[in-house]
């Protein structure tokens, strides 16, 4: 009897008007009445929410659309850097920047605004420090009424001018030496911050940023064999290599 009153604890009602916002109005009263009257356990809610809606409900009721990859996001965004996680404190990080991608800033390091609240961001602990990433960003340009309480200084919507990060779509990605793993390219999985893919080179994100490379070049290099790419930069080291050979026994002119 105690079993089964755990189990029920760890069961919630569907709230179908969520759910059911985005269906046609021909099929919404017969599926209200269905859902209504269920009880579901989390994971299967979350199964049904998300393919039904596309929304994804986070802690403290976050609720957004998969805005999509990194390559469909980062146009929107006010600035795109490369940094390294150098302290953090509440919901917020300072990152030390290593390059800048994309928009400007005079500041060195700049401070990033995480999960709190129901704000649709990725938890701190994501970002330990010494931790590198490649992330997207939007500054604050407003901050809302109740977006500062003075009894948690350190918990907050973040201040004016300072930057937040979203966790609604691959916003951020993480770097490692010259190359980025992530949410980078369309077609990869909703909500798969930790794709399997092959790293891409930071210098052709910086092209596609810039225009010189296509969504498509981002797809093609993650998904390239990394033993291909392994034997194609061994065997570019080794034509180099004979070039300076045939160089050094090459005849000499008469």
């Amino acid at each position: 009897m105690q079993s089964q009153h755990s189990s029920n604890q760890h069961r919630l009602s569907v709230r179908p008007v969520l759910i059911l916002s985005r269906l046609k109005s021909t099929r919404r009263h017969s599926a209200w009445k269905l859902l209504s009257s269920l009880t579901i356990v989390p994971s299967t809610l979350f199964s049904i929410s998300v393919a039904m809606t596309g929304y994804v409900y986070a802690d403290d009721e976050c609720t957004c659309l998969w805005q999509g990859s990194f390559a469909e996001v980062a146009a929107s965004t006010d600035l795109v850097v490369v940094g390294t996680v150098e302290a953090a404190k509440g919901n917020a990080v300072d990152i030390s920047l290593d390059t800048t991608l994309q928009g400007d800033t005079l500041v060195d390091p700049i401070r990033i605004w995480l999960k709190a609240r129901d704000y649709c961001r990725p938890e701190v602990e994501r970002f330990p420090e010494g931790s590198r990433w490649l992330m997207a960003l939007h500054q604050i340009k407003e901050v809302p009424e109740d977006g500062f309480n003075p009894s948690t200084p350190n918990i907050s919507y973040g201040r004016k001018y300072d930057y937040q990060l979203s966790s609604c779509g691959g916003y951020f990605l993480s770097a490692e030496g010259d190359a980025v793993l992530g949410n980078i390219a369309p077609g990869m999985p909703r909500w798969a911050y930790e794709p399997d893919m092959t790293p891409v080179l930071i210098s052709l994100v910086q092209a596609f940023l810039e225009g010189r490379a296509t969504a498509d070049d981002l797809k093609a290099a993650s998904e390239e064999d990394p033993a291909l790419r392994a034997l194609m930069l061994d065997t570019k080291s080794f034509l180099r290599d004979q070039d300076i050979y045939l160089e050094d026994q090459a005849p000499e002119a008469e």
